[in-house]
């Protein structure tokens, strides 16, 4: 079966990226903006406004513009630099992140890390490798962990149940309760209608709190996928979750969104791949 190619929106890639840091960080998702924000101007600074375009290009437009207003090139009039990186060590680079983002250095290079890591996600592999190229040696320390993160194939972090359940909850403004809720009911009713050997693959990448959804949805079939409409689908999920179709409209939609910014690219498409056109367009 052919790969399913799906482009992903600014605003999702946007969301996985601070997603990524609110993870690695355990930040709430306003906090990991504003590390993320600090990170990226502070870059900016530290590398040449050529430099700066040449990795934005991959970027979604909110940071692009955070990178490119730290890059010397974008700096006010009179201030220093012009087309040139400011020289500065790594020191000062995490002290800057802290001034910006009102922490103390410790947790800035932290926070540091972590938006590396998003970074190497969302970029071409080839930008990570120039930009570590460009830092000197002792940038290792801060972007070393990001190079075992490459886009493609590279998978996001296992994430745990409550931090998927955040994501739900945040999606479909309810309480981390009636997200776990709907949650379930979501992953039981998808393992009804994909096969039992996609159900696996799934679960080999969502917290193991989410796998008994799973089991019971795969064992109602024997692992064989059920053929059902989107109504259908949305009718079980309500009946399960005690919503209505609206609502559970909704959940669903939230699942999904959880599901993208957890699992990989090419899972992702091959859970898709399983589902007719009409699903992909109503629930994403």
């Amino acid at each position: 079966m052919a790969e399913l190619v799906y482009q992903y929106s600014d605003e999702w890639r946007y969301e996985r990226f601070i997603a990524t840091v609110e993870q690695l960080t355990g930040l709430p998702w306003t906090r990991a903006e504003r590390a993320a924000r600090a990170t990226m101007e502070t870059l900016g600074e530290r590398i040449t406004m050529e430099q700066a375009r040449t990795l934005a290009e991959d970027l979604p437009v909110e940071l692009k513009m955070w990178l490119t207003a730290g890059s010397p090139g974008g700096a006010p009039a009179g201030a220093p630099g012009g087309e040139e990186a400011r020289r500065f060590d790594v020191s000062e680079f995490v002290r800057r992140v802290a001034e910006r983002e009102e922490v103390d250095n410790e947790a800035a290079e932290q926070h540091v890390r972590a938006v590396f890591v998003a970074l190497a996600r969302l970029v071409r592999s080839d930008e990570m490798a120039k930009l570590a190229a460009q830092l000197p040696q002792e940038y290792r320390r801060l972007i070393g962990e990001a190079k075992k993160h490459t886009r493609d194939p590279g998978a996001p972090a296992l994430a745990l149940g409550d931090v998927f359940i955040e994501r739900v909850a945040r999606r479909a403004a309810l309480e981390p309760p009636e997200a776990r809720r709907a949650s379930e009911a979501v992953m039981e009713t998808l393992a009804e209608r994909i096969a039992g050997g996609e159900v696996d693959d799934l679960a080999e990448q969502l917290p193991e709190d989410l796998h008994p959804a799973l089991e019971r949805g795969k064992a109602s079939t024997g692992g064989k996928a059920q053929k059902m409409s989107l109504d259908e689908f949305i009718e079980r999920v309500a009946d399960r979750e005690g919503v209505s179709y609206e609502q559970a409209l909704e959940h669903a939609r939230a699942v999904f969104a959880a599901l993208r910014d957890t699992i990989t690219d090419k899972e992702f498409s091959d859970l898709l791949s399983e589902l007719p056109r009409g699903y992909r367009e109503t629930l994403l």
